[in-house]
Formats: C-alpha cells, sequence, structure tokens
C-alpha cells in the first residue's frame, strides 16, 4: 500500500501482499488448470515472466497521482484559455476480466494561475490506468485528481479505448470502442466550451 491516502482511490483494505513466490505458483497453477505441464521447456519460465509483467501492468498502486501534479507553474503571463493534450496512449485491464483496455485519453483544462507540465498529465492517465478498472471509474478518477489538485476553471476528459473483454471472447465484436468523458467547472456549465473540447478532440 502507498502511502497515501487509500481513500482517494476507492482502495479497500486488502491482506497482505502475497510473495513473488505465491504469486509465481499462482501463475503454474492457471497454467495446470488450463490443460497445459507449467514444467514443460516451453512454459517453465512462464510464471515468472507474468508476475514480472505484472509488476509492469499494475505499478500504478504504487504511485500518487496527486503528488505527480503537484509541481507546479505559476508564471503563465496571464495565459486563461485551453491547455489540451491530445491522444496519450493508454492500456489498463478491465478489472472484470483482467484482459487489456487500450485507447487513448484526451485532456483539457482552463487553468486558474497556474499550469503543470505537460508529461505529468500523461503520468495521471497511467498511474490510474496501471491498475484494474473500469474505463468509468478510470475517467472520474483522472478528472478529479487534475481538478482537486489544479484546481482549475475546469476539466475536460475523453477517453476513447477497445475492450479485450469485448472483442476478443464474449460476443466477439470487432472494431468496437467506448468512449467516455468527464466535465467539471466551467465544461460542465459552458456548452460552447463544451463543444469546443469535443471538436478539437476528434468527436465533432
Amino acid at each position: 500500500m502507498t502511502p497515501y491516502d487509500a481513500d482517494k482511490i476507492n482502495l479497500v483494505a486488502v491482506d497482505p501482499t502475497p510473495s513473488r513466490e505465491e504469486a509465481e505458483e499462482a501463475v503454474r497453477t492457471l497454467i495446470k488448470w488450463a490443460g497445459d505441464n507449467p514444467e514443460r521447456e516451453g512454459l517453465i519460465e512462464t510464471s515468472a515472466r507474468v508476475v514480472r509483467s505484472y509488476e509492469e501492468y499494475f505499478s500504478g498502486y504504487q504511485e500518487d497521482p496527486e503528488h505527480m501534479l503537484s509541481r507546479v507553474f505559476e508564471e503563465v503571463e496571464g495565459y486563461d484559455d485551453l491547455v489540451m493534450l491530445k491522444d496519450i496512449r493508454l492500456v489498463s485491464h478491465c478489472e472484470h476480466h483482467m484482459v487489456p483496455i487500450i485507447g487513448s485519453a484526451t485532456i483539457a483544462y482552463l487553468p486558474d494561475r497556474r499550469v503543470v507540465g505537460i508529461s505529468k498529465l500523461a503520468r495521471v492517465v497511467d498511474i490510474f490506468a496501471k491498475r484494474l478498472q473500469t474505463q468509468e471509474t478510470m475517467t472520474a478518477q483522472i478528472a478529479q485528481t487534475i481538478q482537486t489538485v489544479l484546481e482549475p476553471k475546469g476539466v475536460a476528459l475523453l477517453i476513447d479505448a477497445a475492450h479485450q473483454c469485448m472483442t476478443t471472447r464474449g460476443v466477439q465484436k470487432q472494431g468496437v470502442s467506448m468512449v467516455t468523458t468527464r466535465f467539471t467547472g466551467a465544461f460542465e456549465l459552458d456548452q460552447d466550451l463544451r463543444n469546443r473540447f469535443l471538436i478539437q478532440a476528434g468527436q465533432n
């Protein structure tokens, strides 16, 4: 568990983290359950590789998104128009089936006295994406974190992603993507501003 308040990201208390050996044994169990032999040559290192990949896929649990945005710049020379970052690639995992959600996010905010480095916006997307997620929850978390930390006049966020729980299993519908949005402050109140964001985000 990271040092920041877990309630901010809707986490619940869990048992202590299993050891790497326990995690690898769990993968071997799944391989056997699927009908293969985890000790055969092609699979003997698979459990270790899967655990290493999980460390990367779910590294967002070890990072604090609010801290990521804490370094701001106040010398903006009165700039008060949109700050927009388009097509931020994201890879997350569906919390229902633990398969990839792959897509992109577009973020905009109206600064109020201060701005943040654009790479920090991309990192916040990564932090929330690298957790087990639903797209709706991830959209709300990213937008609310930016609103809370930067205190801009408003935040707009659009995520467009394909869910492999739908494209590779179940109904198996290819070429389908899901779009979610979240608007705060001025974007929520001003339809023209919201439309401007959506047009620039390519949703006209």
